[in-house]
């Protein structure tokens, strides 16, 4: 045991000598009242610790000991439904512990150490095992079945497998590995935050991460074990982006992490996921969810650790062989923090005050996620889907964070202060945002969906970008300069945006959108505009087609519930071509 002396602190850094002997990254305690540190240099016999705790009233001389062994998770049945704070302490725990303020130096187990769960064993005693095998099962909530894999580096052969009630520590499994010794396994595992979770090979992601969100899934969409940024000014609706799709992406198992954002934000997480159906499931989203917490005003130093935390969490289901959503918010926080013990350290700074290895931080904080073969003999096909919300001073995304972020990103949800200011939400902005997955989900959409889905949603897009040049025009000539057909575009264009794009996040229906629905909406307004374009072409007065109420049908479908949709689209695509074919002085044609 490495024991040292504080010679410095200042605010979460605390500088202590006589480390020589300990390891960057090990985790050591300070002081009296046991403050929880990490090592993050180690210059000329002299630790560099960030503490993860409050510093104030810490002196010199102050004893620092190491616990030889790095910052880590504990992985096994429990972690569903509980809040962590930054670097896993579970928060109910504490406050059972310590009351509704946190105390400083407390220390409580991530894992439940008295609850039993029952294991039912898949494999048995004489079975050959290696790291990542499933040795059996946990139903840890109604939905989730927690799958009890053999940990890294372990191989040899089942000399004892057991089956019952048992608790985390509990030894359920003992293997004779290779070189004959023994080694007890339990329901519990651990795993150092900052190295990702091994795997047999990256796969390349083709199946669409469902959101529920139209201007999400239908022009941007994010594959399953893909990466996405979404940057906004203040007001912009991250957060509620960041709430909609952890409510109803089509992810087995979701883990929000709160770095840095504002308390109430999670206090709305806690009160809502419990009350809310998953339409997957039937059961609350709480079932499926893990929550890291650390607030904007909760230690500095643990809110760096936290991304860590919550994604080596996601690692752990993905190895399970689940499709996991990460959603953390705010990056911007988490790179705050970087800045502020990067000056505290004394480092040179980079661009405006962010350390210089800001790039590689964000980046390999992203590139963990992805759609993987997990270890063991029949490995699993899991996806580990990573989306950051980004917090730009002023909405500035050409500031250093939001610059390297889109450098790793493949999907861009650009939130639009103006969207936002006209009560259009999702304020993402269609003309400056990307997906660079689209192009590979197609075929799934074509196949999944319906095949004329990609050719209609280019088609959206081209009018979308078409109506910007047109309104550039109308600034300058108005409108009635336009010709009818390009009138009509615009019009078609209102529909996409204030009927399609347009989604309320607090109405009961509208807060979701299967694919079918999103495909029948955007076929009637499609449908609309080239059945009205061959109107004009036949002498139809434009006023008229533009006044037909059928129009006030189409924007109000999003309304409809979902077992509605497939007979209603039948008769309002009816009702479409009736209208506009009475215009015209033709009768209606029988579909």
């Amino acid at each position: 045991m490495v024991q040292g002396k504080v010679i410095k602190v200042s605010g979460p850094l605390v500088v202590a000598e006589g480390m020589g002997e300990a390891d960057m990254f090990d985790v050591v305690r300070v002081g009296e009242q046991n403050l929880i540190g990490e090592i993050i240099e180690m210059r000329n016999g002299l630790a560099s610790i960030q503490v993860y705790e409050e510093t104030a009233g810490l002196q010199t001389g102050a004893i620092v000991t190491s616990t030889g062994a790095p910052l880590s998770v504990e992985l096994g049945p429990g972690l569903i439904e509980t809040m962590y704070d930054g670097i896993q302490r579970p928060l109910e725990g504490m406050m059972k512990l310590a009351g509704n303020n946190i105390t400083r130096g407390i220390s409580v187990p991530a894992l439940d150490r008295e609850k039993k769960w029952d294991f039912v064993p898949a494999l048995k005693a004489g079975d050959a095992v290696e790291a990542g095998d499933i040795l059996g099962s946990v139903q840890e909530t109604a939905v989730v079945s927690h799958k009890i894999m053999v940990p890294f580096r372990v191989k040899g052969k089942l000399k004892e497998i057991k089956k019952g009630s048992f608790t985390v520590e509990d030894t359920i499994a003992v293997v004779v590995k290779e070189d004959g010794t023994e080694q007890n396994l339990t329901l519990m595992q651990k795993w150092p935050v900052r190295f990702g979770r091994p795997y047999k090979e990256k796969l390349v992601p083709e199946e669409p991460l469902i959101t529920g969100q139209r201007v999400i899934d239908t022009l941007f969409p994010i594959a399953k074990g893909g990466v996405a940024a979404v940057p906004g000014p203040f007001g912009s609706g991250k957060t509620v982006v960041q709430h909609q799709l952890a409510k109803w992406a089509d992810a087995q198992i979701v883990v929000y992490i709160g770095c840095g954002e504002r308390g109430n934000e999670m206090t709305d997480v806690l009160n809502e996921f419990p009350e809310l159906i998953d339409p997957h499931t039937g059961e609350t989203l709480m079932k499926r969810t893990v929550m890291i917490a650390n607030t904007s005003d909760m230690p500095v130093a643990a809110r760096e650790a936290s991304v860590y935390t919550g994604i080596t969490i996601a690692e752990y289901f993905r190895d399970m062989g689940y499709s996991v959503a990460l959603m953390a918010d705010s990056t911007s926080r988490w790179a705050e923090a970087l800045r502020e013990m990067s000056g505290r350290l004394e480092e040179m700074p980079g661009e405006e005050g962010y350390p210089a290895y800001l790039g590689s931080r964000v980046a390999s904080f992203y590139e963990r996620a992805g759609r993987v073969v997990s270890l063991g003999k029949n490995g699993r096909i899991g996806a580990l889907s990573a989306i950051g919300a980004v917090s730009p001073p002023g909405g500035d995304i050409s500031e250093p964070v939001s610059q390297a972020t889109l450098r790793i990103v493949k999907v861009f949800w650009c939130l639009d202060s103006a969207l936002a200011y006209a009560r259009h939400f999702p304020a993402i902005n269609w003309l400056n945002s990307y997906s660079l997955y689209v192009d590979r989900l197609n075929q799934w959409f074509g196949e999944h969906v319906n095949s004329e889905f990609p050719v209609l949603r280019a088609k959206a897009l081209k009018l979308l970008q078409e109506e910007a040049e047109l309104n550039e025009i109308v600034q300058l000539v108005g409108v009635d300069g336009l010709s009818v057909r390009d009138r009509l575009k615009l019009e078609a264009c209102k529909m996409i945006r204030e009927d399609y794009l347009h989604q309320n996040a607090f109405h009961e229906i509208d807060t979701y959108s299967s694919m079918e629905k999103q495909y029948a909406m955007m076929k009637l307004i499609m449908n609309f505009y080239e059945e009205g374009l061959q109107a004009l072409a036949n002498g139809a007065e434009f006023g008229k087609l533009a006044a037909l109420p059928v129009r006030e049908e189409i924007g109000r479908f999003k309304y409809f519930e979902e077992k509605d949709v497939a007979a209603e689209f039948a008769k309002m695509k009816d009702a479409v071509t009736r209208a506009i074919s009475d215009l015209t002085g033709k009768e209606a044609e029988e579909v």
